[in-house]
């Protein structure tokens, strides 16, 4: 019996080259893929991109967030009896099947949740997307990166940076960026939390999942991903990453979190 997969990207204004190049990237690297384009966009000139039997468009201008979209694709590929949901960026784009491996590593382990590749930056670099769970200090120090050394000894650990390229792990923080999601998992733990906008449901959806799944980072695939940083460059996008960060640390604890150190204890302890 062939097992239904899926894959969603949620759209805004976004450049239709791109778009594009990360449709065709799923679209060409496995055949038996239905994507769904949830389109957050004021107007739906974007579905002139619907170029393929596989694709279904949804036109949302009330744009409520991130992670509400994804939940509307979410939605649609349970009822369409999906098994594995794939979560990808606009601006991601990759000319190897990556969805093959993926697929098959998870449907070998029933107790993992989520997964992500290796991200790549344009230039071939690795991306340091996996994550221990961050505290509100996390935040700050990772904007300031101030003083240099003890940055560095602080985000070599944060980020896992010292653990081997190739290794496969289970990290509490896994980027929604690109994402594989075991539809199982999300029945029972639920989808992106619609109160965060933009920014941080990730972050949120990562640690409800490790807390009863795996949530593996698995580098022997990888995409490449154009990261805008965008929370750095725009005062508009910079409060919302304010707002995500306040509803996080409001949910799951700011200073006392008696999980958390926990988590990320048991996250290093595999690394020795």
């Amino acid at each position: 019996m062939l097992i239904k997969i899926t894959s969603c990207i949620v759209l805004y204004k976004n450049d239709i080259n791109m778009l594009s190049e990360a449709i065709n990237s799923l679209l060409n690297s496995y055949l038996n893929i239905k994507l769904y384009l949830v389109d957050n966009s004021p107007t739906d000139e974007l579905k002139a991109l619907v170029t393929d039997a596989r694709i279904e468009y949804f036109h949302n201008p009330s744009n409520p967030g991130f992670g509400a979209a994804h939940n509307i694709a979410i939605q649609k590929a349970v009822a369409f009896g999906s098994k594995y949901h794939f979560i990808v960026n606009p601006d991601i784009y990759f000319d190897k099947d990556v969805i093959s491996p993926m697929v098959e590593y998870m449907k070998n382990d029933s107790s993992i949740g989520m997964m992500m590749p290796q991200i790549l930056n344009l230039d071939g670099t690795v991306q340091n997307l996996p994550k221990l769970l961050p505290n509100p200090f996390s935040i700050l120090f990772r904007k300031i990166k101030k003083p240099a050394k003890a940055y560095q000894k602080f985000i070599n650990k944060y980020e896992l940076r010292q653990v081997s390229s190739e290794a496969i792990y289970n990290a509490p923080v896994l980027s929604g960026c690109f994402t594989l999601l075991n539809l199982e998992a999300i029945n029972k733990v639920g989808p992106y939390d619609d109160a965060y906008f933009m920014y941080f449901e990730d972050w949120d959806l990562s640690r409800r999942m490790h807390q009863e799944y795996k949530t593996i980072y698995f580098p022997l695939v990888s995409v490449f991903h154009g990261y805008d940083s965008g929370a750095n460059k725009s005062n508009k996008l910079f409060k919302i990453f304010v707002n995500s960060a306040i509803t996080y640390f409001n949910k799951w604890g700011w200073f006392f979190d008696s999980d958390r150190k926990k988590i990320n204890k048991d996250a290093l302890s595999q690394f020795k």
